[in-house]
């Protein structure tokens, strides 16, 4: 690893390289995207506006927009967007039977904890005249991203929450490649995935295109109440406008792996599991945080060596020399505290005492305590969903869970006597708020009476 791997020294410094991860996106093109936004319009839009007019126009043209759009970006439009039931079994032929057992093991474990979750989540109730019920969406849109790289885990963690919810109806967009005979397929490891988790409706479809169809719907597309799902940032934008219109998840950024740790920590370790983060994409966020010189030093030092022998050595020494870096700081107190502050998306505790400071942890998307814990295992099969929230969004928000597939009704359903125990004080309220009729309409009850 050629370039230096940031050592951030003191509390001070600590704190300000971290929070300046947090900065958001300028929204300047790159060339490609300007070669690919020149290729649908003449007037070179805006970021912002060129994903505004994607929307506007699968909103408006349906299909044809579609397939439009997706030639221009992707290379390939396919003729039917979804995924025949050939395509789905020759996906299952091209996969070997020891992948499959092993997808098959971490969809078991998925389902197991979200079943567990369910149990704990939001139920049905009725008492005293009031109550709820809790009902699963009725149909919802996950988008799955990757090309280059193919994320069957992703499928897993995203899709098994919703079925495990209650979802009758789950739909799946994700990019299309071109094939050698012209058409678009979607990768066949993310259908064996979606058939594992029990989806049959796979749309090849991806980037702001995919979730204008999803939002709106079109001839081929029906339309979701909510999209979940995480992607590059056309993808973001996309469901940053569409809310409101249909609900989303959350607004996900890079990964990020924040881990706490102090001299009992073994380095190999350290550095393995930094890596495993930096080796996502060129902005992820690898962080360690110790008040051990020695174990900065020598964490250093392991991750020069192990870099070398990466596939994505290049990717990995961006997101380092980008986003990620070390940080020596006084305490581990002092440590945590930052960590709450950063909020990370994944938070790894790997101290002598770390289930006793567990509960120092309070804004994490996950926490992996201990070496055995590794946050490699929750990627894949340990069984929480990994879709997890990014960019300091964990002081407010929570990893995906069976709650997101679901909502409440409330439900009022007072007798007589309740009625006049308590409408004398909302008329009060009414009047003071100046709403006249809704003050009448509480004392009409009790005056007809």
């Amino acid at each position: 690893m050629s370039a230096e791997i940031p050592l951030w020294r003191g509390l001070d410094a600590a704190r300000a390289a971290l929070l300046a991860q947090r900065q958001p996106d300028t929204g300047e093109l790159t060339a490609a995207e300007r070669e690919v936004i020149a290729r649908l319009w003449d007037d070179h839009p805006s970021f912002d506006e060129a994903v505004a007019r994607i929307l506007r126009e699968v909103r408006e043209g349906g299909d044809d927009a579609l397939r439009r759009i997706c030639a221009a970006i992707d290379g390939a439009a396919p003729d039917d967007f979804r995924v025949s039931d050939a395509e789905f079994a020759a996906a299952r032929d091209t996969v070997p039977q020891e992948l499959v057992n092993s997808l098959q093991l971490a969809a078991d474990r998925v389902r197991a904890y979200h079943e567990l979750q369910l149990q704990h989540a939001a139920r049905s109730f009725s008492e005293n005249g009031l109550g709820q019920i809790v009902r699963p969406i009725a149909r919802v849109g996950l988008y799955v991203p990757g090309v280059d790289v193919v994320y069957p885990s992703s499928v897993l963690h995203t899709a098994i929450p919703a079925v495990v919810a209650g979802v009758e109806d789950v739909a799946i967009a994700s990019p299309a490649v071109p094939t050698a005979d012209g058409r678009a397929a979607v990768a066949p490891l993310k259908l064996l995935a979606a058939e594992i988790a029990g989806v049959r409706s796979v749309y090849k479809v991806g980037g702001a295109q995919a979730i204008a169809a999803l939002a709106f719907g079109t001839e081929s597309i029906p339309a979701v109440d909510k999209i979940f799902g995480p992607g590059n940032r056309w993808v973001t934008a996309a469901k940053r406008q569409v809310f409101g219109a249909v609900g989303i998840d959350a607004v996900y950024g890079p990964t990020e792996t924040l881990i706490v740790a102090d001299d009992s920590a073994d380095p190999a370790l350290c550095a393995a599991d930094l890596l495993a983060q930096a080796e996502h994409d060129r902005f992820a966020a690898p962080i360690l945080l110790t008040p051990s010189e020695a174990l900065a030093d020598a964490v250093r030092r392991e991750l020069r060596e192990q870099a070398e022998t990466l596939p994505r050595r290049d990717i990995a020494l961006a997101a380092f020399t980008g986003r990620g870096g070390i940080a020596c700081v006084p305490t581990l107190d002092d440590a945590l505290a930052l960590a709450n502050e950063f909020a990370p998306e994944h938070l790894a505790l790997v101290t002598r005492d770390a289930h006793d400071r567990a509960d120092q942890v309070r804004n994490a998307g996950g926490l992996f305590i201990g070496d055995a814990s590794p946050e490699a295992l929750g990627d894949y099969v340990a069984g929480p969903s990994h879709v997890m929230p990014t960019g300091g969004a964990a002081r407010f928000a929570s990893a995906l869970n069976v709650g997101e597939f679901r909502k409440i009704t409330t439900v009022v359903n007072v007798d007589s006597d309740t009625l006049d125990r308590l409408a004398a004080d909302a008329e009060r309220i009414a009047h003071a708020e100046h709403l006249t009729a809704h003050a009448r309409s509480l004392e009409r009850r009790r005056v007809d009476r």
